[in-house]
């Protein structure tokens, strides 16, 4: 995978441009549905990565996600907790470096990007 731009609304993987969060699931990509999340809008001012979304810990060691430009996106524990359970190291870091990460070696990593915030 191309990880190839990221700006404040988009990001671009291998010659496609997003305009939403993206869910990278063993090479797959597709929108993040953050639906199952939206209750807990109000505890944290924004939407955060909850359990309650489909997260892609399938074929991974490694999760990755980008928390928005600025990191604004919230990790709840339960998905750090989740993923201690799994025996999944999480890195989580602004999209733009969460980006360099997964560019480096993306093998064994599955991820979460956020694109605004």
């Amino acid at each position: 995978m191309r990880f190839e731009k990221f700006s404040f609304g988009c990001i671009r993987i291998d010659g496609v441009t997003y305009e939403y969060d993206v869910v990278i699931d063993r090479g797959e990509v597709y929108r993040r549905k953050k639906k199952p999340s939206r209750k807990f809008k109000d505890d944290f001012g924004h939407t955060p990565l909850s359990i309650e979304e489909k997260i892609p810990w399938k074929g991974c060691s490694r999760l990755v996600i980008g928390t928005g430009a600025t990191g604004a996106l919230p990790v709840m524990e339960d998905v750090r907790k989740e993923a201690g359970r799994r025996g999944i190291s999480l890195v989580i870091l602004p999209t733009a470096e969460a980006m360099e990460e997964l560019g480096k070696d993306h093998r064994k990593k599955n991820a979460i990007l956020h694109v605004t915030c």
